[in-house]
């Protein structure tokens, strides 16, 4: 009888010990916050993913990125890894990520058209003079109040693209840098486009940054705006602006926007080996 105990009593240590070595420390893994803004010019809570270097200091200044299509299940996760990479492995300092996630997309990231087939496609769309209110009225004053900034980012692609394009044309002073991927020029039968060398004509010649990529196996029409877009800035004559142009020879709308970052950043942070 005391051996049989013994057994079970030596089976049931044994499973002790194997489910405690099994079961480890468990944390969360943190590398920002979630908070959600709300916005009386959009007349909604909209949620913003904040990534914060991890050596984080609130009393010192860093680069700000905004991203959008910021959501979760967006851009957010990426392009946060892409941001540490940098820091990491180029001269890119530390930076934090405000990721902004839609609600509506289209209607947020286009400006009204008159055209019935866009009107049609698109039934909710028009309101991007709304979204830029408040990115510029809202949103940065929000952030930068937060946290301290010495210079400021906009990522968008596509329809994001397009917005990112209507800012630096028309509100050119809210950004420093502009990385403008596969931009939707093709909207209202690209009037943006061709308004843009007078929109141009008007700006002052501060110093800015723009980044602007394509993808090789994107649509003709998509290629040859972005590729027209890249001419008129280079014809505008700006000085102390710094533009670029990348052809993404292997990417499409669907896979270009990580891999065209990449590309965008090392042309702000080269690669140095340290000696």
């Amino acid at each position: 009888m005391i051996n049989k105990l013994l057994f079970f009593a030596a089976i049931l240590f044994t499973f002790q010990f194997t489910v405690s070595a099994q079961n480890g420390t468990v944390k969360p893994l943190t590398i920002g916050e979630i908070r959600t803004l709300k916005s009386g010019i959009l007349k909604e809570e909209r949620t913003l993913n904040i990534y914060l270097p991890q050596n984080f200091d609130k009393t010192k200044s860093y680069p700000i990125i905004y991203l959008l299509d910021g959501s979760m299940n967006e851009d957010f996760i990426h392009v946060t890894g892409l941001v540490q990479f940098f820091n990491q492995m180029y001269a890119m300092p530390e930076t934090i990520v405000v990721g902004i996630a839609n609600v509506d997309r289209k209607r947020d990231f286009t400006f009204h058209t008159d055209l019935k087939d866009l009107q049609k496609d698109y039934p909710t769309t028009g309101h991007s003079d709304k979204f830029i209110g408040f990115l510029e009225k809202e949103l940065k004053p929000y952030i930068e109040n937060q946290f301290k900034t010495d210079t400021t980012y906009i990522f968008g692609q596509s329809l994001g693209g397009l917005l990112a394009t209507e800012i630096l044309l028309k509100k050119p002073e809210m950004f420093n840098n502009y990385f403008i991927i596969s931009p939707s020029l093709w909207w209202d039968d690209e009037s943006l486009l061709k308004q843009s060398p007078q929109l141009l004509a008007k700006i002052k010649d501060t110093k800015k940054f723009v980044y602007v990529s394509v993808g090789k196996g994107e649509h003709k029409v998509m290629v040859k705006d972005a590729e027209d877009f890249y001419t008129v800035l280079q014809n505008s004559n700006k000085k102390n602006w710094k533009v670029e142009y990348k052809m993404m020879d292997l990417d499409n709308h669907a896979t270009i926007l990580h891999r065209s970052l990449y590309e965008g950043l090392v042309k702000l942070f080269p690669y140095q080996e340290i000696k």
